[in-house]
């Protein structure tokens, strides 16, 4: 009997699991035009081992205080300027990884980005959320990992299924 209940919470574990990542996939599906090329979460670990791409935040500046990806750079969304002095001091054929909570406001900014003449825009497919649903960790405003992750909204929370999230 105990092995029947761990694999059926186990089976039920398992669906779960997909169903988060095909609801993820839908939402994108349902927001996204896919104009950014989107790149995973784990070919974003493999630039960041060979320190060859900047990774900019599209979030606004609260959201980046929480939670962010490590050696990301917060250029917001509400108040984006392509004037940045960030942007302004990058080769305009610079990896660029773009990223939200989930991928819906970066590729937007992606887009801007591309507009500007940069020609190597990644936009990170889910976000923040899937970073840290594959297990990687993520930074506070002192530089300390945290469990914490600024999810944008409650409507989005529910594609967090590691760590806390704030919204």
């Amino acid at each position: 009997m105990k092995s029947f209940i761990f694999v059926f919470f186990l089976f039920g574990f398992s669906v779960a699991s997909g169903q988060t990542q095909k609801s993820l996939d839908i939402l994108l599906q349902q927001n996204n035009s896919e104009s950014i090329p989107y790149i995973s979460v784990e070919e974003l670990q493999n630039l960041l081992i060979e320190n060859s791409v900047v990774i900019l935040d599209t979030r606004e500046a609260n959201e980046f205080n929480v939670s962010h990806i490590t050696s990301a750079k917060n250029i917001g969304y509400d108040k984006f300027s392509s004037e940045d002095k960030l942007l302004q001091n990058l080769d305009r054929d610079t990896q660029i990884v773009v990223y939200c909570s989930v991928g819906i406001r970066s590729e937007k900014i992606g887009e801007k980005l591309i507009d500007v003449g940069f020609s190597n825009v990644k936009n990170l497919y889910g976000g923040i959320i899937e970073w840290k649903n594959k297990g990687y960790s993520v930074l506070d405003s002192k530089g300390n990992e945290t469990e914490n992750i600024h999810t944008f909204s409650r409507r989005w929370s529910h594609y967090l299924k590691t760590g806390n999230p704030v919204y």
